[in-house]
């Protein structure tokens, strides 16, 4: 429907990207008006701060971001995702579990590169923010770590 608007010499994998964002969004908005539980794709990789990690990252010989996911369900990680503004959390979904640069993101997004640089990193402080206070609720973390 939309290939010819595609311009020869421009990035493929961005534009196909680009028309796969716009009907996850269309979709998860017409799902939004319809109340239904939502599932973020599965995570593998996401970033963390360390002062979640515990000690367990550096003897196990896994990374901080794995050891601090463990301590978490999965349902506790799609919630934190899912509370993030959109497009926060579609830049830190771009850039941590898909693995785009920053470039690719700014393409996808149509945004320029200092805008998404700046989307993924309040998206990450803002998942951080939300994990630590689930971790908190869930007593994972003291409640002056963190502060």
């Amino acid at each position: 429907r939309a290939f010819a608007s595609f311009e020869l010499g421009t990035n493929l994998k961005a534009w196909l990207y680009r028309i796969l964002t716009n009907a996850y969004i269309n979709t998860y908005r017409a799902k939004k008006r319809r109340p239904e539980i939502a599932d973020v794709e599965d995570i593998d990789d996401l970033y963390l701060y360390r002062h979640l990690s515990g000690d367990g990252a550096a003897t196990t010989g896994r990374s901080a971001e794995e050891e601090a996911l463990d301590r978490f369900t999965d349902t506790d990680v799609k919630e934190a995702i899912e509370s993030l503004p959109e497009n926060f959390r579609m830049a830190v979904l771009l850039a941590d579990v898909e693995g785009f640069s920053y470039k690719e993101i700014a393409e996808i997004t149509d945004v320029p590169i200092g805008t998404v640089m700046s989307r993924i990193h309040r998206g990450r402080k803002a998942l951080q923010k939300a994990l630590l206070d689930r971790g908190r609720t869930l007593g994972l973390v003291g409640a002056d770590e963190g502060r």
